[in-house]
């Protein structure tokens, strides 16, 4: 009878163990089963979210090129996933530049910090909408000359990717149908403009365009002077080149006493 009980212990321990053996053996293979979760930068569908949005500007037969605004087409929220798939393609770059970033503490996680960076900030003002500008009317009818600035601008060449440093005057001669707007207003629309890869000649008219639009003055006028860092970097490597230009709207084109007294007293700041 003994043996018989053991026997039967014996049995059921060997039965519950190959059952827990089951068990982890299944636990396993539902680890290995693929995840459901969506790859960095991709749509349910599986394309890359940069070719949906892509998609969703050539629909509307709108252009994006390097200058360009598409806040319009960005849904909520997919500017993260625009930086998870620019980040595999700058660590595809490091890697073809063959940069180890496995084992250089130096360049383990550049990929991701270069993407947050162009997209959050370098190249910020191609992705989020423009600031708003508060508006007043001018009920003093103010119409003499407003210089701002010098305002910090901070660009980059759409050539080669290279920053452009430097500073623009705003100057601006309303009259009583012109709309004022805040002084910080102009830094800031200042900043959306300049912050896309672009050439300094389109930046500074796109800034008047959009100031003209808005204030309505009877003379608007801007100077911008920068570095451009794609000849003083690289190239020529000339480090005191400098470009400066001017645009000129309203009484600052007919009136040329006007033009003088602007530009003679960006001269002395």
């Amino acid at each position: 009878m003994a043996t018989k009980k053991n026997s039967m212990v014996t049995t059921s321990v060997k039965s519950s163990a190959k059952n827990a053996i089951k068990r982890t053996a299944k636990k396993i293979a539902l680890k290995k089963l693929p995840s459901k979760k969506i790859s960095a930068g991709k749509k349910a569908d599986g394309l890359p979210l940069s070719v949906v949005i892509r998609r969703r500007i050539q629909a509307q037969n709108q252009r994006f090129h390097a200058n360009d605004n598409i806040s319009q087409f960005i849904e909520p929220g997919e500017l993260d996933q625009v930086v998870d798939e620019v980040a595999e393609k700058v660590q595809a770059l490091l890697e073809s530049l063959i940069i180890d970033t496995q084992s250089d503490h130096n360049t383990r996680g550049t990929a991701y910090r270069v993407a947050k960076m162009y997209v959050n900030e370098v190249f910020h003002g191609r992705y989020v909408e423009q600031p708003k500008l508060t508006r007043f009317p001018n009920v003093s009818h103010l119409n003499e000359l407003m210089i701002i600035g010098p305002i910090a601008v901070r660009s980059a060449c759409s050539h080669h990717l290279c920053p452009i440093m430097g500073r623009v005057w705003i100057g601006v001669l309303p009259d009583k149908k012109t709309e004022l707007i805040g002084l910080s207003k102009y830094a800031r629309i200042t900043e959306w403009i300049m912050c896309r890869p672009q050439i300094q000649e389109e930046a500074v008219v796109e800034l008047a365009d959009i100031l003209e639009e808005k204030m309505k003055p009877t003379g608007l006028a801007l100077v911008m002077q920068a570095d451009h860092f794609c000849m003083q970097w690289r190239g020529v490597k000339d480090l005191d080149s400098r470009m400066i230009n001017s645009v000129m709207r309203g009484l600052f084109l007919k009136d040329a006493s006007l033009r003088r007294e602007f530009l003679s007293l960006i001269e002395k700041k």
